[in-house]
């Protein structure tokens, strides 16, 4: 990289993924992915930061008296996602990284509807990233908020994720402490 890298408004550089917004969302090419299970969409990139879509329909959303309420579960998934995306902007090739951390705070019910995450890296350090990400809806009330943790690993390899479990059941031999 050249010292010309862009960089947030929080003055937190571009990592070398920033470029890689296509990999970002379709990384696994045709098969399952949570994006596409979903319908998420990408409604902003730029160095730290993100914001993705969503169009929450009553078939995620579980009855209340005053009506339908997405499930809590999709919320964080897609907070998550914001921020699992600005943690993505901030990368090099060679890095991954694993949640280890995640809070959400539900300050409104969320309805079927247009639902917006914005997601930010607050602070960036060799090997761990700090997020941020509120959730709106269409009228610009805001419903939730998340911060998380995140730790970079290697891209190499596992990445920080543990083997198959052994034939007897038990955990990886790489997962024992």
């Amino acid at each position: 990289m050249t010292d010309e890298r862009l960089v947030s408004e929080r003055g937190i550089p571009a990592g070398e993924r920033y470029a890689d917004v296509d990999e970002w969302e379709d990384r696994h090419g045709d098969g399952p992915h949570l994006w596409r299970t979903l319908g998420y969409r990408r409604a902003g990139w730029s160095p730290g930061a993100t914001a993705v879509e969503w169009d929450a329909t009553a078939d995620y959303c579980f009855p209340s008296a005053g009506g339908p309420i997405v499930q809590g579960g999709l919320v964080t998934a897609l907070l998550d996602a914001a921020m699992g995306g600005a943690c993505w902007t901030v990368l090099d090739h060679g890095q991954a990284f694993l949640t280890a951390d995640l809070r959400v705070e539900f300050l409104r019910s969320a309805r079927p509807g247009l639902l917006r995450a914005t997601g930010e890296v607050i602070r960036r350090t060799r090997r761990v990233v700090f997020c941020t990400a509120d959730l709106y809806d269409a009228d610009g009330a805001q419903l939730a908020s998340s911060r998380c943790t995140q730790v970079v690993l290697p891209a190499d390899g596992h990445a920080g994720r543990y083997g198959p479990p052994e034939t007897d059941g038990g955990p990886p031999k790489d997962a024992r402490g």
